[in-house]
C-alpha cells in the first residue's frame, strides 16, 4: 500500500515554506491547530523581520502577535516562539539542535515537531511524524489499532524501516489532504482502495467521536 501511495505522490514533501531549520521549527510550531496554507501566509513577513533565533529572541512580543495575528491561538504561539528562540540562543548558540531529546526541551516542541525538523532538514528523524492525517490513515489502512499519536507512531516505526520514516509521513499527509479526507474520503479514486480494509466505509474510521455535552 505504501509503495502505491508513494507512486501516487512522488512529490510528497513538507508544505511549510522555510529557508532554514530555524524557520521550519517556527513554522511547525505555528502550524498547531492551523493549516499550512494559513501559516505560509504569515511567515514571509515574520521571517523578513526576524529571520533567525537571535532576532526573534529580541523581538517585542506585541509586534510578534501582530505579525501572526491571523492564526488561531496567536498570543500563546507568539510567547512560545519568542521563548523558544531565546532558549536556542542561550543553550545552543542560536542553532537548531539535531537531536529529538534536545528539541523537545524547547517550548512548543513535541515529538511531531521535532521529527518534522529532523526529517526535512537532515533526513534523520527519530520517529514518524504523526499528525491528524497520519493518525486517521494509519487506522483506515489497518496499520494501527491505536487512537493516540504515541501508540500509532510506535506501530509505524515497527512496520516500516527507518529510511522510510520521513517519506512515510509526507506521503500519508499528502494522501490525507488530497484523497482520504476525514469526512468525505474519495475511495472511488484512491490508488489503494483495492487493498484498504476501510474502503468505501471509511467515514467513521480514524475520526474522534464527537463530545457529548452535559446538560
Amino acid at each position: 500500500m505504501f509503495a502505491r501511495l508513494a507512486q501516487t505522490y512522488p512529490d510528497a514533501h513538507c508544505e511549510l515554506d522555510h529557508r532554514s531549520p530555524f524557520q521550519l521549527l517556527v513554522a511547525t510550531i505555528l502550524s498547531a491547530q492551523s493549516t499550512d496554507v494559513g501559516v505560509n501566509k504569515v511567515t514571509p513577513a515574520l521571517f523578513a523581520r526576524w529571520p533567525d533565533a537571535r532576532a526573534l529572541a529580541a523581538a517585542p512580543l506585541p509586534a510578534v502577535e501582530r505579525a501572526i495575528g491571523a492564526l488561531g491561538m496567536y498570543r500563546q504561539k507568539s510567547k512560545r516562539i519568542v521563548e523558544m528562540a531565546r532558549l536556542l540562543v542561550e543553550r545552543h548558540g542560536g542553532e537548531v539542535p539535531r537531536s529529538l531529546d534536545e528539541l523537545v526541551q524547547l517550548p512548543g516542541v513535541g515529538r511531531k515537531t521535532a521529527n518534522v525538523v529532523l526529517g526535512v532538514c537532515w533526513g534523520a528523524p527519530e520517529g514518524v511524524v504523526v499528525d491528524t492525517h497520519v493518525m486517521r490513515l494509519a487506522q483506515r489502512l489497518g496499520w494501527s489499532d491505536h487512537d493516540e499519536p504515541i501508540g500509532i507512531e510506535q506501530d509505524l516505526m515497527r512496520l516500516f524501516p527507518r529510511e522510510q520514516w520521513d517519506p512515510l509521513g509526507h506521503v500519508l499527509i499528502f494522501h490525507g489532504r488530497r484523497t482520504c479526507a476525514a469526512r468525505t474520503p474519495a475511495c472511488a479514486r484512491c490508488s489503494v482502495s483495492a487493498l484498504c480494509p476501510s474502503a468505501f466505509r471509511a467515514e467513521n474510521v480514524g475520526r474522534r467521536s464527537p463530545r457529548v455535552r452535559s446538560a
